[in-house]
């Protein structure tokens, strides 16, 4: 399957494992469904969401699907003051993918993005793949690396 996001990490060279589940559309949290389907802990399987800082700019936080996004750290990791929840339309216009498949990877417009800390802790995280029902494996660091992201605590207490 070749989407935009498989796309991006073979071009930017991450040696990355396409994982597929049945996506369930009624699903109260999407990141926590993806991983009970692929027998996963939800500490590595990262959710991609879509926040906009006072600026007006458009960024990615990536977190644990088992945690909560502060906006406030996240504004503070990328140097604004505040930030908020995007509207689902824009962040789907501006990135080119549907909620639920929202992928830091392959972005129409290139979201700056930082991941929460502790995805540096585990030898390989889960991202979305660009599609719903998709997630891509691979190494944190590389994955980092090649979105040119940032880290920082971005959990909320």
């Amino acid at each position: 399957m070749s989407v935009k996001a498989t796309r991006a990490a073979e071009a930017a060279g991450l040696r990355a494992r396409l994982l597929e589940y049945d996506y369930d559309p009624l699903a109260e949290a999407i990141g926590l469904h993806a991983a009970a389907s692929l027998g996963l802990s939800p500490a590595c399987v990262f959710k991609t969401l879509v926040a906009v800082l006072e600026t007006g700019e458009l960024v990615c936080a990536a977190i644990p699907s088992d945690a909560r996004l502060s906006l406030k750290a996240l504004a503070a990791a990328l140097g604004a003051k505040r930030a908020e929840m995007a509207e689902p339309a824009r962040a789907e216009r501006a990135t080119g993918y549907v909620v639920g498949g929202i992928s830091p990877l392959g972005q129409k417009r290139r979201l700056r993005v930082v991941f929460d800390a502790s995805a540096l802790e585990h030898p390989e995280i889960v991202v979305n793949g660009g599609r719903r029902g998709l997630q891509l494996a691979c190494a944190p660091a590389a994955l980092i690396a090649a979105l040119g992201a940032g880290t920082a605590p971005l959990l909320a207490g």
